[in-house]
């Protein structure tokens, strides 16, 4: 299971992609089977090569990616029951049951060898995947089983002797509870096995993955529990700083995080293994990897824990060159974006041109006025990324009616569209966006079905009506993959 398929440069050539996570598919047991692969083949239709993931990590039931129970499992959320049909792992009659207890069936049959083995999934391979994942699967399965018993509470919240993984503990709840000790780990290993198939059906059609890691990881989280003396806590396991950004024009008061803050020299120690095998981990689900907040790493904001706001933060350096250089020594084909948006320091890019690293642009950031805007088109740079709208942002439909008239009049000016084509928005921007001389243009799904407000995937700073968006049934007949393949074909891409 190790065996990653050849290394791939997205770089190599121009290139266009599309955004939408793999939870906003269609289908109501799971993602990863019949769903995903006509996402790929409607992908092809429209000329896409390259199909951009939010982190795919199992999440708390806020259902936010950037917040999830592990650094490097998949989420079970997304397995195909479809696809287990075949094998004999489900019975058809059997998808009406609940998903959770499904799952502990198909995890008996498996570990009972009642299924047809295949190439793919057999107790060798099943055995390899085990072996090779321990440094962290040992613990998230132990992590889930724990949490799972206890309700879903925090580990902070657990009995000490767990909290504190006490060893005569640990081993005595596994063996009260190894079924869903080794649930937790099938469930792993099917993710694993679906996922790889699903890349292997897009790379024989010429669709690469490009995946996303979030910067930081949640405090209540396999990564925190298992890793204590890694992140700047407490001896209870409480933050005693953590993580947000300052008050600046678009948060008045600041953005407060409350993700706990690593502890770098730890870290460092180390020779920063936790953060390269993590890195391993998604490298083995993708072609293309972007750090979510890369500026933390020249410099983060970090909050103590009791501040009531994120305002009483202070900048405190990042591990920088001496972070990037050990992940490329251990790791030297490692494929990775720099996500610098926002306000973004002249150190921070020279950081990241040091290392080579793509940067990102985005089409709807350009109208502040000003020619020198780097979002705007003339001034985008070949090896940087461009995109129409991000995770975070509205639509680009929803956006630009959101204009006021001398920003929208603006925006027209710019992209020289007049009178009846200014119904004919967001095409303009996606037109525009494929016209740039960056290698690799990325269009949110939502801006190429043409779908307004109503389908924003995620608010920043909101707690509701988030992360639920979910691509129509009928999507294949919004919008014309002809109409799409003729632009990216218009723009050698």
């Amino acid at each position: 299971m190790t065996d990653r398929l050849p290394p791939i440069p997205v770089f190599t050539r121009r290139r266009a992609g599309v955004l939408l996570h793999p939870t906003a598919l269609p289908g109501c047991h799971g993602k990863l089977g019949l769903h995903a692969r006509q996402f790929v083949n409607f992908l092809v239709e429209a000329g896409m090569t390259v199909w951009q993931a939010l982190p795919t990590g199992p999440t708390h039931p806020d259902l936010s990616p950037y917040q999830s129970l592990s650094a490097h499992a998949g989420n079970p959320a997304l397995i195909d029951l479809c696809d287990l049909i075949e094998p004999g792992l489900v019975a058809e009659a059997s998808l009406k049951e609940p998903r959770h207890q499904l799952l502990a069936s198909v995890a008996e049959r498996f570990l009972g060898g009642r299924y047809t083995a295949t190439p793919q999934m057999n107790p060798e391979v099943w055995q390899q995947f085990v072996s090779d994942h321990a440094s962290w699967l040992d613990d998230f399965a132990l992590f889930m089983a724990i949490r799972e018993q206890v309700g879903g509470s925090n580990w902070t919240d657990w009995p000490e002797p767990l909290r504190k993984r006490d060893p005569a503990a640990l081993a005595e709840f596994v063996r009260h509870h190894s079924d869903t000790v080794e649930r937790v780990r099938v469930e792993q290993f099917l993710f694993h096995v679906q996922w790889r198939a699903l890349r292997q059906y897009a790379r024989d059609r010429g669709v690469l993955f490009f995946g996303d890691i979030p910067i930081f990881v949640a405090h209540d989280s396999a990564d925190v529990w298992a890793n204590p003396e890694l992140f700047k806590l407490d001896q209870n396991g409480q933050p005693t700083v953590v993580a947000g950004v300052p008050p600046d024009y678009f948060s008045p008061e600041g953005q407060h995080w409350g993700n706990p803050l690593y502890d770098w020299s730890a870290m460092a120690a180390e020779g920063y293994r936790w953060w390269i095998a993590r890195l391993n981990s998604q490298r083995e689900l993708f072609d293309l990897l972007r750090i979510d907040h890369f500026r933390g790493l020249q410099a983060f904001w970090e909050i103590p824990s009791e501040a009531p706001s994120a305002a009483n933060g202070y900048w405190v350096s990042g591990p920088a060159d001496d972070f990037l250089s050990a992940c490329f020594e251990s790791l030297p084909d490692l494929p990775l974006v720099a996500e610098n948006l926002g306000i973004i320091g002249e150190d921070v890019e020279q950081l990241r041109h040091r290392f080579r690293l793509p940067g990102m642009t985005v089409m709807q950031f350009g109208f502040d006025g000003s020619p020198t805007n780097p979002h705007l088109l003339h001034n985008h740079q070949a090896d940087d990324l461009v995109y129409t709208g991000t995770h975070d942002n509205d639509t680009t439909l929803g956006w630009y009616r959101s204009l006021d008239k001398p920003t929208r009049d603006h925006v027209n000016r710019y992209l020289r569209v007049s009178g009846a084509d200014q119904a004919k928005h967001p095409w303009p921007v996606i037109q525009a966006a494929m016209g740039s001389v960056s290698r690799l243009v990325i269009v949110p799904m939502q801006d190429l079905l043409g779908l307004g407000s109503e389908a924003r995937f995620n608010t920043p700073g909101t707690t509701e009506n988030n992360w639920s968006w979910k691509l129509p049934d009928n999507y294949q007949q919004l919008e014309s993959t002809e109409r799409m393949r003729d632009v990216v074909q218009l723009y050698g891409r």
